[in-house]
């Protein structure tokens, strides 16, 4: 009986240190992904890999919300546009860092208006949803006085990897 006692209370631990510290699964509650992500569908976030190396350009990363997005401790989920330091416009609906056009950045056929031209501060990224026109995102993050705020690199809780649910989605995320 103690054996198979031990064996449940060490998977279970096993199973918390995972899910705190390493891996988590994700639901995507709004329509701000599509089509990259779809509502109801399920997640595995990578929570070390950021430990280990910077976040990179498209990737799309879970994060912890700042005050100018919404009270709470909600997690949210944007594809990661702008890093520290850089130049972000939009113009036309095409997405240029540093003043160079950035292939890939934005959903095809979707003119999502100009923004910008603004500088990232050292320390905080730009995040957009997939689909721009329903994604509240960096472009409308502002605090109570109107300033543009950005969010804080030490807020990404990790990067969005796999698709477990449904089914017939299961595979790497783009």
């Amino acid at each position: 009986m103690f054996d198979w006692l031990e064996t449940i209370v060490v998977a279970l631990l096993l199973a918390l240190v995972i899910r705190a510290f390493f891996l988590q699964v994700f639901w995507i509650p709004s329509e701000s992904m599509v089509p990259s992500l779809d509502i109801g569908d399920r997640i595995v976030v990578n929570k070390v890999i950021y430990h280990f190396r910077q976040p990179r350009r498209f990737e799309v990363v879970v994060f912890r919300q700042t005050p100018e997005v919404g009270p709470g401790k909600k997690d949210l989920i944007k594809r990661l546009v702008g890093l520290p330091g850089e130049k972000l416009q939009i113009r036309k609906g095409i997405i240029y860092i540093n003043d160079q056009q950035v292939i890939g950045a934005h959903p095809k056929n979707d003119d999502f208006g100009d923004f910008g031209p603004i500088n990232i501060p050292q320390g905080y990224c730009f995040v957009m949803g997939d689909n721009r026109g329903a994604s509240f995102d960096s472009r409308y993050w502002r605090d109570s006085s109107g300033t543009l705020k950005f969010l804080p690199m030490k807020n990404l809780i990790g990067q969005a990897m796999l698709m477990i649910w449904p089914l017939n989605r299961i595979g790497l995320i783009p």
